[in-house]
């Protein structure tokens, strides 16, 4: 039985029961029995299935929104806004499913016909993340349920109310519509389960959302056997600032996109390169943003930035912060724990490093922002690309040729490629993913649904 506790205040909330492996092994039989009624649905009727789902969601929306809040420590509109993901992605799902389709192409051969034909993998595990319990898993299952594929989900162990709460809300759902509710299994468990589910030759495609560390460690145990993963790690994202930039749309996308989530998104931004010439102006109206940021209770509708999710995170964030000093960096603002109950951390800017500190390279997954000075375009193209990481990326400039460059060859190299607004916005009607050590994965949009199936020419 693991305790459920509150970031705001370190309270618990509840207690859950964690599944074993027996528990685990019981459940993958369910999910596979289940399958064989799924597999045999027609496509467009699983829609309407994956569309009841996202209207039961829209029912649940806010107090689903609230239990986020207050078991992940995000803000209010952030919870509402994580569970409309994964309400919109149903939508797109829906349309989807009467859309998927192989080419007939022409056979070199008189009288034979050569088609590519789209079938399900069949049993999905997702692993999600603890920063959006919800969101992550609607990608993953809504395209994957319409693609004709069960899950089985194993989300965060201090997000598990999240996961049962959302299971049940689906279960209900399929079951009402006498259908098996092991269509969405969940397994709420430790590394245990989730190593269960990398070894397990039952599981045709494993979705994995987390550390770059972690997801390492699957992706070999996946291969091992020659499975399929879908990889979403970390990112160590830039916005790049040209002299030209309108500073009016540069200052708050930057405040957005550092301390939204309080820094815990894989999109947050972690660097910011600065040109020269605007470098101490643009620093000065950064820490007055700062300063006026609200922060307090996560559940109240007037906070704009809440507590990091565990007492660990509180410790990795001081320790970068020490990391950031002896490296040679500044710290504007923040930089310390806040007096409070919770896991309360001061935003913090950092100043004064050079491009390739070691702690600039770290994916701290904390609100600490590293402001590094630029002088030409191409220096600082390398400097976006040569991290680790390669997820998001975002430059503000009023220059076309400049943007064309960003978006080309030798530009960016991220999964995700901004223009004029911050790093931490992705849209469910694109693939959703990133490259280098963020793990090569897609999610959500365009033709990432083929992820989730194998074709047969």
């Amino acid at each position: 039985v693991v305790t459920t506790y509150c970031p705001a205040n370190n309270e618990p909330i509840a207690s859950v029961r964690q599944g074993n492996l027996e528990d685990y092994e019981e459940t993958v039989k369910k999910a596979k029995e289940a399958w064989k009624v799924w597999a045999d649905i027609p496509a467009p009727k699983r829609g309407e299935i994956v569309r009841q789902i996202g209207d039961a969601l829209r029912q649940k929306i806010k107090v689903l929104g609230s239990l986020v809040s207050l078991e992940m420590g995000k803000i209010f509109v952030e919870g509402v806004g994580e569970v409309q993901e994964y309400v919109d992605v149903c939508d797109y799902a829906v349309g989807l499913s009467r859309m998927i389709g192989g080419p007939i192409l022409p056979s070199e051969r008189p009288g034979h016909a050569l088609i590519e034909q789209w079938n399900p993998v069949g049993l999905v595990g997702v692993i999600t993340a603890f920063n959006f319990p919800v969101a992550v898993y609607g990608w993953n299952s809504a395209i994957a349920m319409i693609c004709g594929n069960a899950c089985l989900w194993k989300g965060a162990p201090t997000t598990s109310l999240v996961s049962v709460a959302v299971t049940k809300i689906i279960a209900k759902v399929l079951e009402d519509n006498k259908l098996p509710g092991a269509i969405c299994s969940l397994v709420c468990g430790g590394a245990d389960i989730g190593t269960a589910m990398a070894k397990d030759e039952r599981m045709d495609l494993l979705s994995f959302t987390g550390s770059t560390k972690v997801g390492k460690q699957v992706a070999l145990m996946v291969q091992e056997r020659f499975g399929r993963s879908l990889l979403e790690l970390g990112g160590n994202n830039a916005i790049i600032v040209f002299e030209d930039a309108d500073l009016n749309l540069v200052i708050p996308s930057a405040l957005f996109a550092a301390v939204g989530t309080a820094g815990q998104r894989c999109t947050t931004a972690r660097r910011l390169f600065l040109h020269e010439s605007i470098h101490d102006e643009v620093v000065t109206k950064l820490a007055k943003a700062y300063a006026q940021v609200r922060i307090g209770d996560p559940w109240d509708p007037d906070t704009l930035y809440g507590p990091l999710h565990t007492k660990e995170a509180v410790k990795m964030f001081l320790d970068a912060v020490e990391q950031a000093k002896q490296q040679g960096g500044s710290v504007v603002c923040g930089g310390k724990v806040i007096n409070r109950p919770g896991n309360y951390v001061e935003p913090t800017i950092v100043t004064g490093l050079p491009h390739n500190a070691p702690i600039v390279h770290t994916e701290t997954f904390a609100p600490i922002l590293y402001v590094l000075k630029f002088k030409e375009e191409e220096e600082v193209f390398a400097w976006n690309n040569e991290v680790k990481q390669g997820l998001s990326s975002s430059i503000f400039t009023k220059d076309l040729g400049r943007i064309f460059r960003w978006l080309g060859p030798k530009g960016s190299d991220c999964g995700i490629v901004n223009v004029n607004i911050p790093t931490s916005g992705a849209e469910i009607g694109g693939a959703f993913g990133g490259e280098k050590h963020t793990g090569g994965g897609r999610e959500s949009g365009s033709d990432s649904w083929k992820l989730y199936m194998r074709r047969s020419t």
